[in-house]
């Protein structure tokens, strides 16, 4: 199995805002988790847990109050570079071609330009937006718009990929489009991904592993594996064994008081459809 990424270890984090003031925000309680290279790991939690901060700090641009980071065994004391970021909204450059807002990541990195515009070639048409690479992001739908993020992403190869809610403003037929065309290029890359999201089925549907937190101060309550077998299914329900998954994180979400009996069976039921 191809392997590109590297190891992301999280020691004993915590996260304090406003430290110093009499009553400090505390976003993270203690935290550990390792990510092995090339793993696919998704943190699904409720609004306000921390996910979001966490996923800043393994960028290097939080730093942890308590605890340590380390990289590729090294630790993490500044932003970190070898490394992609999507986030929920594309962050497109308006006056920029599709094409050229991917190639900008090489231009910024000082990278080879000939390498790079082969590999945004490759990368637009693996993620089906090829034909658009000459339009402007006004011109695109919201999936394609965040198909070329993630194109942007990945055109230096990082080893590193964080996605924080990646697909929140999509319609639920594109997230489901979206969420198939970054499980094949993850198949394909294999870099190591942090995967931030409020869906328990796309967290299940994507995941080699699922860690679910609490609510604030986040800490991880349990972390489930997913070892089933690639590519996955659209739909859960087309497998049995990713819809015991999921009922068991909604359990869980139960237990902590963040779901009720009732949302819980309706969410239940729409999971199996």
């Amino acid at each position: 199995m191809k392997q590109r990424g590297t190891s992301i270890d999280i020691d004993r984090v915590t996260k304090f805002f406003d430290v110093g003031a009499a009553t400090p925000f505390q976003a993270l309680a203690e935290v550990s988790l390792r990510i092995r290279p090339g793993e696919f790991v998704s943190v699904v939690g409720p609004s306000g847990c921390g996910k979001s901060t966490l996923m800043l700090m393994t960028a290097g641009l939080l730093g942890p109050t308590t605890g340590e980071i380390r990289v590729a065994d090294s630790k993490l004391t500044q932003p970190l570079t070898d490394v992609g970021v999507v986030f929920q909204d594309d962050l497109l450059l308006d006056f920029r071609s599709a094409k050229d807002n991917v190639v900008l990541q090489g231009q910024i990195r000082h990278l080879d330009m000939a390498a790079i515009k082969n590999r945004t070639s490759e990368l637009m048409d693996q993620l089906g937006v090829g034909k658009a690479a000459s339009l402007y992001p006004r011109q695109l739908s919201g999936g394609m718009r965040q198909r070329v993020a993630i194109a942007r992403a990945l055109v230096h190869d990082p080893s590193v990929l964080l996605m924080d809610e990646p697909f929140g403003a999509l319609d639920a037929l594109t997230r489901l489009q979206v969420r198939h065309d970054l499980e094949q290029l993850w198949m394909n890359e294999r870099p190591t991904v942090l995967f931030i999201t409020h869906s328990v089925e796309e967290a299940v549907g994507l995941s080699d592993r699922v860690v679910v937190f609490s609510p604030s101060p986040g800490r991880i309550v349990q972390e489930i594996e997913i070892d089933l077998p690639r590519p996955r299914p659209l739909a859960l329900g087309e497998a049995p064994a990713l819809s015991l998954h999921a009922d068991r994180i909604y359990g869980l979400f139960e237990e902590m008081g963040v779901l009720s009996g009732a949302t819980l069976h309706a969410l239940n039921t729409r999971t199996s459809a």
